[in-house]
């Protein structure tokens, strides 16, 4: 068996076509959706990023505005210009591209965004809400991973899930959405005793560690959906995920690839929360 590949290149333009829609019909009421993104230092990846979702903002009709400040910057003058785009109302979205220099407080700055703003979906009241089940951002990642398992037309509801890895951005979202999706969910890491096993009961396998390979198709259950997160450097340098494609592809029902899966549908999230705070705001403002 060779597993079917889940496409996020067809997913993510679907995603943006609707989002570009939304933006037509904004923008005939007199509102042009508008995301900021700030920067600060040279992170190279954040580079590639950061002009990544700017591509994806032209693609769709958003406005976005960059902000690139120096690796010195402290604290207090990120938070200012936080500030400024927090009372800013042509500013619908606003993120700051982790990770962030040493001198500068990640949880302080993530807290400065307002909660409809944030469309990360990072700030503590939004991942509250998401935790009850109220309407919030999602965050993006793994919003864009409950996509493509939705694509693949099976049905989430009394699966097994097995989310590989605990992180706030992506591994513990992850587990709550497929959660609330009414699957039984098994959240793994470092510390898991027996990781191999728990992850040979997966029926939907979410892998989220950071580390080349790290899945190996021994550790996939025959007909599995398998949900690759990672984004490394190989010992060749080409990007590969935290799965063994080749080997799991042999067991697997469906899998996303690295590059071309998980990422492209990440920044589609992004775009569709941008257009969501948009049309908030106008409703709001009447």
């Amino acid at each position: 068996m060779s597993a079917q590949r889940i496409e996020g290149k067809v997913l993510a333009a679907a995603v943006k076509a609707r989002a570009a829609a939304q933006v037509e019909q904004l923008k005939r009421q007199g509102v042009e959706p508008c995301l900021a993104v700030v920067l600060v230092g040279e992170n190279p990846a954040s580079q590639t990023y950061v002009a990544g979702k700017e591509r994806d903002c032209a693609a769709c009709g958003i406005r976005s505005v960059r902000y690139d400040l120096p690796a010195e910057t402290s604290q207090q003058e990120l938070l200012e210009l936080l500030a400024r785009l927090a009372a800013d109302d042509t500013v619908h979205g606003m993120l700051v591209q982790l990770p962030l220099p040493a001198q500068i407080d990640e949880q302080a700055v993530i807290a400065a965004i307002p909660p409809e703003k944030d469309v990360d979906g990072f700030t503590p009241v939004n991942v509250g809400r998401m935790m009850i089940g109220q309407p919030c951002f999602l965050p993006c990642t793994p919003a864009g991973c409950l996509e493509m398992i939705r694509s693949t037309g099976i049905s989430i509801a009394g699966k097994h899930a097995v989310v590989v890895g605990r992180s706030n951005i992506v591994g513990k979202p992850a587990a709550m959405l497929l959660l609330a999706e009414n699957a039984t969910v098994t959240i793994c890491h470092s510390r898991t005793a027996d990781l191999a096993d728990q992850c040979r009961a997966a029926d939907i396998l979410v892998a989220a560690v950071g580390k080349p390979g790290f899945i190996t198709g021994d550790m996939v259950k025959p007909g599995a959906v398998v949900i690759d997160v990672g984004i490394n450097r190989g010992a060749d340098g080409k990007l590969c995920g935290d799965v063994d494609y080749a080997s799991a592809a042999e067991k697997a029902a469906f899998i996303t690839p690295v590059p071309g899966g998980v990422g492209l549908m990440t920044r589609a999230m992004l775009m569709e929360n941008t257009v969501q705070a948009a049309r908030r705001a106008a409703e709001k403002n009447g």
